[in-house]
């Protein structure tokens, strides 16, 4: 029995709502709210920045060993037409 009942529950926000009123609880509120979602926006942005520098990479990574195997089949062609 030492969990909260509703009944305290009710009497807390009662407290509270009298203490602080009923405007300045709505602004804190709204101003949690978009801390949240400012937050949750810049966690998708960076998620997103992210996928896409690990992407680049990877395509960075492809076109240096194009050009590498482009080079070393000119080599060969090259040693070829000189015997």
């Amino acid at each position: 029995m030492g969990g909260i009942s509703i009944w305290q529950l009710l009497i807390v926000a009662l407290i509270v709502v009298v203490l602080f009123g009923t405007k300045k609880l709505r602004n804190v509120g709204s101003d949690v709210g978009g801390a949240v979602k400012g937050f949750k926006k810049a966690m998708e942005e960076d998620d997103s920045t992210a996928k896409k520098e690990s992407d680049s990479d990877f395509e960075n990574q492809n076109i240096s060993h194009k050009e590498s195997a482009q080079s070393d089949s000119t080599e060969k062609k090259h040693d070829k037409e000189q015997a």
